[in-house]
């Protein structure tokens, strides 16, 4: 399937701000700010009848005079101002325009007219919008770094030649400012985020299809509500999916979510069933609520082409050790029996009363020594048996967990054995513990539940893929959730 090229709107080389201003609180100021905070290291060309420098830059009175043309004008004016703009932006000779006010096909019937003025504008003279009624666009690449938004804050972005990135696709602005604030409080790898809007041309399946193909995108989560060309949408999907996880939250599954969803943007209610077999016939990972999005968004950020269901469940405490079982096993999680020389190891070398089963139960007071012996004896032994392990460390109070940290992260670092890791009760060093592991790459969670959530959510992708590589879905009866 032809990939629509996007780059003008994720890596323009020059941009003009339309509406462009200094004051904090406006749409204008806003876009400024955020290039600037974003180290965009392109042409920009602010415009604005009043002239004069704006964010250093030297900025023009009308569109006509931006010489030469721009990759992208960046629209943030008065709705019944947006049309003659988009006019003038074409005779200038700049194709791509990203809108972000509303007042289009969301705003009655004045609205409506206006949609279709510009929609039919747009045919004449051969435009591609973004939008309108947005919250706009960031993508972070370290290669060429670019936000035009006026969300409060941007991503934290991936390290640069990683290729984990996570993109996150939605069809509400609120809840692209949420997955934001959520990823740098929890260092998620969050790269590009795309605030759709009205969608006139571009929608959520030619985002996807955009930054499914970018190496530095590990895996793409999206929040739909509606979907125009489910078929088109299907093939996408299915493409993206065969090298890379796609993780859906579909809003409206509900009687009331419906109604919501059709006030929202015009979606038309389908019950979980359609959902869930339209997400498995695209490949894609489906969760049902934002929370699972975002413990999605912590595991593939880590383990973008997901893991195995074989899992080991090591703990220093029976209760959450059968806690995290139990919801390892609803998950479809396979919790099988330790090797045996992984068990004559531990039963030799751990204290009596120490559990050698599946969940290992180290005891409360296990420190550092009992720790790294059943990780390294599970790397020694059992890397053929599992595909993870899931890590429960419970501080008591009479044990330092630093050295524990320390010692898990120096093994987590060098071994093939994927580790989560979650802790427990009260932490006085958690900032500090869990920077540790996670700069050995180990994900890290507060809740043993939520850690196996996010370990079945990984296991789930593998067969996924393999089922979109190659094979024809079977027709599914899913309607397009837009009206005519």
């Amino acid at each position: 399937m032809a990939i629509r090229d996007l780059s003008p709107f994720f890596a323009p080389h020059s941009i003009a701000v339309v509406g462009a201003g200094e004051r904090a609180t406006s749409s204008g100021g806003a876009i400024m700010q955020m290039l600037r905070q974003a180290g965009y290291g392109g042409r920009v060309v602010p415009v604005n009848p009043k002239g004069g420098t704006i964010f250093g830059y030297d900025s023009v009175t009308s569109i006509g005079a931006i010489d030469p043309p721009v990759d992208l004008a960046v629209i943030v004016i008065r709705p019944d101002a947006i049309l003659e703009a988009v006019r003038e932006a074409a005779d200038r000779g700049i194709r791509n325009l990203l809108i972000l006010p509303g007042g289009f096909a969301e705003a009655g019937a004045v609205g409506v007219a206006r949609n279709e003025a510009l929609l039919k504008l747009a045919a004449d003279r051969g435009l591609t919008i973004a939008g309108p009624n947005c919250a706009g666009i960031v993508h972070l690449d370290p290669a060429w770094r670019f936000a035009a938004t006026f969300l409060r804050d941007l991503p934290p972005g991936a390290a640069a030649g990683s290729g984990n990135g996570l993109a996150f696709i939605s069809q509400s602005g609120a809840l692209a400012e949420e997955f934001i604030d959520k990823a740098n409080t929890r260092n998620l790898p969050l790269t590009s985020v795309v605030s759709v809007g009205n969608a006139v041309h571009l929608g959520v399946e030619d985002y996807l299809a955009w930054l499914g193909d970018r190496p530095e995108i590990g895996a793409a989560l999206l929040y739909v509500e509606s979907i125009e060309d489910h078929e088109r949408f299907r093939g996408v999907a299915r493409a993206v999916a065969a090298i890379k996880p796609v993780i859906a939250l579909f809003g409206g599954r509900t009687e009331i979510g419906g109604r919501a969803a059709s006030a929202h943007t015009g979606a038309v209610a389908n019950d979980d069933a359609a959902i869930d077999a339209f997400c498995t016939s695209c490949g894609v990972v489906r969760v049902e609520s934002l929370r699972r999005l975002l413990l999605a968004a912590k595991a593939f950020g880590r383990f973008p082409q997901g893991l195995g269901k074989r899992a080991l469940i090591l703990s220093n405490s029976g209760g959450p050790g059968v806690l995290c079982a139990d919801r390892a096993s609803l998950e479809g999680l396979d919790l099988g029996a330790l090797p045996a020389a992984m068990a004559d190891v531990l039963r030799q070398r751990l204290p009596p009363e120490a559990s050698v089963a599946n969940p290992i139960d180290l005891l409360a007071d296990a420190r550092e020594d009992r720790f790294g012996l059943a990780f390294e004896a599970a790397m020694n032994h059992a890397g053929q048996a599992y595909d993870m392990v899931m890590m429960i460390h419970v501080v008591p109070f009479m044990v330092d967990a630093s050295p524990v940290i320390a010692r898990l992260a120096d093994l987590a670092a060098a071994s093939r054995l994927p580790l989560l890791h979650s802790m427990m009760g009260t932490l006085p060093g958690k900032a500090d513990w869990f920077a540790t592991m996670e700069r050995a790459g180990v994900p890290m969670f507060n809740d043993v539940e939520e850690m196996a959530e996010a370990a079945g959510l990984l296991a789930s992708y593998p067969a996924l893929r393999e089922s979109v590589c190659g094979k024809v879905p079977s027709p599914v009866t899913f309607r397009d959730r837009r009206r005519p």
